[in-house]
């Protein structure tokens, strides 16, 4: 899959790659990404030059190819709504090692950001590892500009690493909170990497200016 990342990063598409310096030299960490395009996974492996394993969602209908690319890349199934111990296990698993997850808060593709889904924030706070947000935009029209042989730019932002607290208060109100809090800072983090079009339910967050200083 290393091929297909060089590939698809340096032969098919234009790819604009900042922030390199802020990837840790070793894991274990979380990449948080947002979620434009099927092919975002490829090209953050690519930018990262490392292994990553992949959260993917599980419980919706996925075309073959998305499959193939997911057996490839050795995705975790992953149900958005519900996150199943073993997936926690397995996530955990992949950290303790000292490798690399990569998630997409969103669980879902589209256009602009969203809100992130419990069960990614509440594994970003069960592994106690640090973040590494990363932005990625424009593969939005790439089948188009392929057709018409042109190589679409793509721009990647990598953004520093940032921790989130590492323990669960016991009382649920304030745990749920806790959860939203993070889910929103996480993609606060990723939408100080974006431009402003894309920004979405965050648009206006002051917090997004804070972050890009």
């Amino acid at each position: 899959m290393s091929y297909l990342n060089l590939f698809l990063g340096s032969i098919l598409v234009k790819t604009d790659i900042r922030g390199r310096q802020y990837i840790p030299k070793k894991g274990p960490y979380i990449i948080a990404i947002n979620h434009f395009h099927i092919f975002d996974p490829a090209l953050v492996a690519y930018s990262i030059r490392k292994p990553i394993s992949f959260l993917a969602a599980s419980d919706q209908e996925i075309e073959w190819y998305v499959i193939l690319a997911g057996k490839l890349y050795g995705f975790i199934p992953t149900n958005r709504s519900h996150l199943a111990p073993s997936t926690i296990k397995k996530a955990i698993q992949v950290l303790a090692e000292g490798d690399i997850l990569g998630i997409f808060p969103e669980a879902t593709a589209d256009f602009a950001l969203r809100e992130p889904k419990k069960g990614v924030t509440y594994l970003s706070v069960k592994s106690a590892c640090k973040i590494l947000p990363v932005g990625i935009v424009g593969l939005d029209d790439i089948w188009n500009n392929w057709l018409r042989g042109v190589r679409p730019k793509v721009s990647v932002r990598i953004g520093k690493p940032f921790s989130v607290p590492e323990e669960f208060p016991p009382d649920r109100n304030k745990r749920e909170k806790l959860l939203s809090d993070i889910g929103n800072a996480i993609m606060c983090h990723i939408a100080a990497l974006l431009p402003e079009d894309r920004h979405g339910h965050y648009s206006g967050n002051q917090k997004i200016k804070y972050y890009k200083g």
